[in-house]
Formats: structure tokens, C-alpha cells, sequence
């Protein structure tokens, strides 16, 4: 087992010691923890610049921003707690109005001059109780800690459904605007966000869209009674200090009452209670679909040439595909026997360290609840107190206990699917993470 790193001493002040791989949201604001712990770091980026999936068009090929990309996080949620966003921008940021902040954010702390950029890594290999890491165009370095924040939403997972298909068949990740679609008839395969913000987006330009959907999914307004959603639920949890659970089966009869029942307008409801899944976020969609200019369709029975048939036993003609169906989460730079996503992404301690690993840490590597952003800030504060010395790990029994405990939480609270292994509850993970660094030692 690996002893819990620390680089309290002067020596690892004077040399770089952490490797952080990626240079987005999650890489910048845990490089700006470790600098204000006065930890040296090294920190690798195959793009050109800053911004990981916000960047539009991001050279290091990982980015599935699309050109109509919004944050559903409304503007008060979002910024960093030492950097707020400017209250002037929308209630709900594009990608180009956070990607500005994020620029500004780096500059602020004096983050982007400590960035190698055009630098992929390649692998990540255990040597000892260290880490040899291999860069692209040669050379390799050597690490106590190796922080991995590259993003988990790079690899998309494609459906196998049977039969042929004639048209264009893409991914959302390749999504970028609704301009080749222009005046097709264009299916479009998932209910999660980007499904139907892209299903939105395409509506205005195709001749006509399709949503297929397996088992359809709660669709909670932007805003409700003029005021974003979030700052709803916010307020319930907060200001009434009610648990997660209690606030979202709250909210499911808010926004009831808000827009009506969702099976009017053709989507069904889903078999499970609001609060057990990750609700989608949309003003736009069920208006779409009473327009006509969306329909929604169950599951795909099979591809037919240029024509798909459905569960239902509706058969609709079709140019082109998009699967809007999700990702698997891949880390090519290490190996299965070190990291094995599949078995091993669930059982993180604290959702960042391998229980046998203490020195590869994740940061990111959640889908929570609640705003990402700020979390993955307060799991930066946590890295760089547990590296600093500040705060001590518990040991591996205990660590063990933890992911437990994690799981059956997990398994109570949320749909029994490959979507929800990383998600987590933001109130919950965020007082765990503050309550650690408080301590001085992490706990259960």
C-alpha cells in the first residue's frame, strides 16, 4: 500500500513533485490551490490554451462544446468562491461567457505561465512508490502525485442497435451547429441535456426532428416563475436546510405546477420519482413538441435503410443520426492493471483517491447534484491540504468504509445505471470535503 503524500518539506517546495494532466475548469482551479499552498507542480496540456471542454473547437481534440452551448448552473451558482462572475452576464453563461471567466481566473492567480501546453501525456506508470510519466515527443519525469483532470467526456458511447443505417450517423460529441442538417429529417437518440439542447437547436434549421427516448426522463424548466431553477432548490435547501432528496421531490411538484404534466405534450413520464435521476433542463423543449416540431419516440426496434422502426411500431423516414447517448469514461495514459475505469470508477475515496493509490488523485471526476465547478474548487482545497500536510488520510480500512458507505448512498438514492456511478449529491460531498480540511484528518 502507498503512504499518503505529503510534500510539506522545503525540498518539494523547490521542485515540482505534482503532476496535474489537463489544463480545464477542474486542472486550473486545483493548480490554483496547490500555488496558494506554496506547493511547486507541473502542469501538462495537449491543446494550445486553457479551457478544456469549453473552449469551441478546442485543438486537443477532447471538447464536445457545441456552438448553442449554455451552462444550466444560473451565474450565482457558478463562479469560484474567491472569483465571482461578473453580474452584468446572463443569468445562464455560454460557453464563450465562461470560458472569458475561466481566462480571467487563470490570469488572476498567475496560473497560465506555470501551464506546458501542446504537451500530451502519454502514460502514467508506477515506479515504486512514485510515478513515471511519458510525454509526447519523448522525454519522461518522475512524480510523487499525479493529479488527473483531463475530463471524462471525451469518448462517446455508441448504441448497438440492429440493423443497417444509409445516412449520416455522428455522435454528440461532434456536434457542432445545426447547419449540415439544414431541411433533413434528423433523429436524435437520448433525453440527457445535450440531447436536447441539441434537439432544440436542430429544430429551428431541419425539416424535422426526432427524440428517441428508452425510458424518457423528468424535464424541469430553466426558470420558473421568472426565476432560475436552481436559485429554487437552492433557496429549499439552504434557507430550510432540507436534505437533497426532500428538496428535488419539492421541486417535481414546483415545477408541476409550473408547466403542467409532461405527458400532454407526448413525453412520458418516467416509471422512477424525479429525485432519483439527474433531471433534464430545458425551457424549450415541450413547447417544441407542441409546436410539431419535435416528435418523441420510444426506444429504436431497428434500422432499416434510410428509415428506423420504433418499439411502439411507428416507422419514420430518416436522413441522419445523432447519438446523444453518453460516455465512457477512458483514461488512455494508464494501463487497466493500474486504473481500470469500469471496475474501479466507483470506488474512489472521497470520489479523487484510489484506496491503493493515494498518490493518483482525480479531480473532476464527478457529476453531481448541484453546480460542478465549485465543487471540483473545494476538491482542489482538499487535494492541496491533504499534499501540504494540513490534512492526513485515514487508513485504507477506513478508506474502504468510506467508498461503502458512498455506494450504498448511491445505490438508495439514484437509478440503478452506468449514468449515475459518478454522481454525487453537492451539498453532502461539499460539507464532507470542508469538513476533512477542518479536521485536519479525513474521516468516513
Amino acid at each position: 500500500m502507498r503512504s499518503s503524500p505529503s510534500h510539506a518539506s522545503k525540498d518539494a517546495v523547490r521542485s515540482p513533485d505534482i503532476c496535474i494532466i489537463g489544463a480545464g475548469s477542474s486542472g486550473v482551479t486545483v493548480a490554483k490551490s496547490l500555488k496558494e499552498a506554496g506547493l511547486a507542480f507541473d502542469i501538462f496540456e495537449a491543446g494550445s490554451d486553457i479551457g478544456g471542454m469549453w473552449r469551441y473547437n478546442n485543438d486537443n481534440g477532447r471538447s464536445s462544446c457545441y456552438a448553442s452551448l449554455h451552462i444550466d448552473t444560473s451565474r450565482p451558482n457558478l463562479g469560484y468562491s474567491d472569483f465571482p462572475i461578473d453580474p452584468d452576464l446572463p443569468d445562464f453563461l455560454s460557453h464563450a461567457h465562461f470560458l472569458a471567466h475561466l481566462e480571467a481566473y487563470a490570469e488572476r492567480f498567475g496560473i497560465r505561465p506555470l501551464i506546458t501546453f501542446n504537451t500530451e501525456v502519454l502514460s502514467v506508470v508506477p515506479d515504486g512508490e512514485r510515478w513515471q510519466v511519458t510525454l509526447a515527443g519523448g522525454g519522461a519525469r518522475n512524480y510523487g502525485t499525479v493529479i488527473v483532470a483531463n475530463g471524462h467526456l471525451s469518448d462517446p458511447r455508441m448504441p448497438a442497435f440492429p440493423g443497417e443505417f444509409d445516412g449520416e450517423v455522428i455522435h454528440s460529441h461532434h456536434y457542432r451547429t445545426a447547419a449540415p442538417f439544414e431541411g433533413k429529417r434528423v433523429m436524435v437518440v437520448g433525453l440527457g441535456n445535450s440531447a436536447v439542447d441539441i434537439a432544440v437547436d436542430l429544430c429551428r434549421r431541419a425539416q424535422h426532428v426526432i427524440v428517441s427516448t428508452r425510458r424518457s426522463a423528468w424535464i424541469m424548466p430553466k426558470y420558473l416563475m421568472g426565476v432560475p431553477v436552481d436559485q429554487w432548490s437552492g433557496f429549499l435547501a439552504r434557507k430550510l436546510r432540507l436534505k437533497t432528496p426532500m428538496v428535488r421531490r419539492i421541486m417535481s411538484r414546483l415545477v408541476r405546477l409550473g408547466i403542467g404534466d409532461q405527458r400532454r405534450f407526448g413525453l412520458p413520464r418516467p416509471a422512477h420519482p424525479m429525485w432519483r435521476e439527474h433531471a433534464t433542463l430545458s425551457q424549450e423543449l415541450l413547447p417544441y413538441i407542441g409546436h410539431g416540431w419535435i416528435t418523441v419516440r420510444p426506444d429504436v426496434k431497428e434500422l432499416r435503410g434510410d428509415r428506423v422502426a420504433f418499439e411502439d411500431g411507428h416507422e419514420d423516414a430518416v436522413d441522419a443520426i445523432i447519438y446523444a447517448t453518453g460516455y465512457k469514461t477512458t483514461f488512455p495514459f494508464l494501463a487497466p492493471d493500474v486504473f481500470d475505469p469500469e471496475a474501479q470508477v466507483g470506488h474512489l475515496y472521497r470520489r479523487m483517491v484510489l484506496p491503493d493509490h493515494p498518490g493518483l488523485i482525480f479531480a473532476g471526476l464527478v457529476q453531481p447534484v448541484g453546480p460542478t465547478i465549485p465543487l471540483v474548487e473545494t476538491q482542489g482545497k482538499w487535494i492541496a491540504a491533504m499534499m501540504s500536510g494540513q490534512m492526513a488520510l485515514p487508513d485504507r480500512a477506513t478508506r474502504q468504509q468510506e467508498i461503502a458507505a458512498h455506494r450504498a448512498r448511491q445505490r438508495k438514492t439514484y437509478l440503478d445505471s452506468p449514468r449515475y456511478t459518478l454522481e454525487v449529491d453537492y451539498a453532502l460531498y461539499s460539507k464532507q470535503m470542508k469538513n476533512d480540511i477542518t479536521a485536519g484528518k479525513a474521516g468516513t
